[in-house]
């Protein structure tokens, strides 16, 4: 059943719980007293409540929030603030430095080996990124966040995870436009993906990419995903907090 058919169906139940109380307490008793309504009554506003909180959830599932608007420099500049962090730096020359210039094949061959590990009970790649201390940087960051960043993770030169808040679903990001319109474009490059509605937390989430710079040559050295629960973002502008 789809959203618009739950809402006719409580919509229905609603008009005729109210129709049945409307009768019920125009209609005497045998004995001359009035049949009490008062479970109707009540009936009737749970049916209500019910209803607006689907309408309520099915408005914020198909209107997504202006991401550009709501992710505003002020908000880009704070991300920049604790990505400034020197674990950050330190992390990514050190994994460049590590892995050079890769080759496709390469690039391929680690990303096949954490799509595998996901599946593995032994997961040496994955525990290895998610136990470095950028990982755990990054961790704090989330957790101190409270529920404003579902996900955070850090690319090097490759497009390759060097520290993530959580496990991602790959290893290599490469290919996506979160890193191709990121670190190809320059030290202060900034790219913010389209809303995605999230059904499971009932959330709107949207990713706000930025290239990570060298704090001592200004070089373009990897670059970062932060994932904004937009939904929540909203709110604490909205009351300000």
């Amino acid at each position: 059943m789809n959203y618009i058919s739950k809402i006719n169906g409580i919509f229905k139940f609603v008009f005729q719980q109210y129709c049945i109380h409307l009768l019920l307490t125009q209609l005497p008793h045998t004995l001359g007293q009035r049949i009490s309504s008062k479970g109707l009554k009540m009936r009737f506003q749970l049916a209500a409540v019910s209803f607006l909180v689907l309408t309520q959830t099915v408005f914020a599932a198909d209107t997504a929030p202006d991401a550009s608007a709501l992710i505003s420099p002020d908000v880009v500049a704070e991300a920049r603030s604790w990505l400034a962090n020197p674990i950050v730096a330190l992390s990514v020359n050190a994994q460049n430095d590590m892995r050079g210039q890769l080759a496709q094949s390469e690039i391929d061959a680690l990303d096949t080996q954490w799509r595998d590990e996901r599946e593995a009970d032994d997961k040496p790649l994955i525990s290895a990124t998610l136990s470095a201390p950028l990982s755990i940087y990054l961790l704090r960051i989330q957790a101190k966040s409270v529920g404003l960043y579902p996900e955070i993770f850090i690319m090097d030169a490759n497009g390759l995870n060097v520290g993530q808040s959580s496990i991602t679903g790959d290893y290599w990001q490469g290919d996506e436009a979160k890193f191709q319109k990121t670190f190809p474009m320059g030290a202060d490059a900034v790219f913010i993906d389209e809303p995605e509605w999230d059904d499971t937390n009932k959330i709107w989430r949207v990713q706000m990419n930025m290239s990570i710079a060298d704090p001592e040559s200004g070089d373009t050295i990897g670059a970062a995903t932060v994932e904004y629960n937009l939904t929540e973002l909203q709110r604490r502008m909205s009351t300000g907090s």
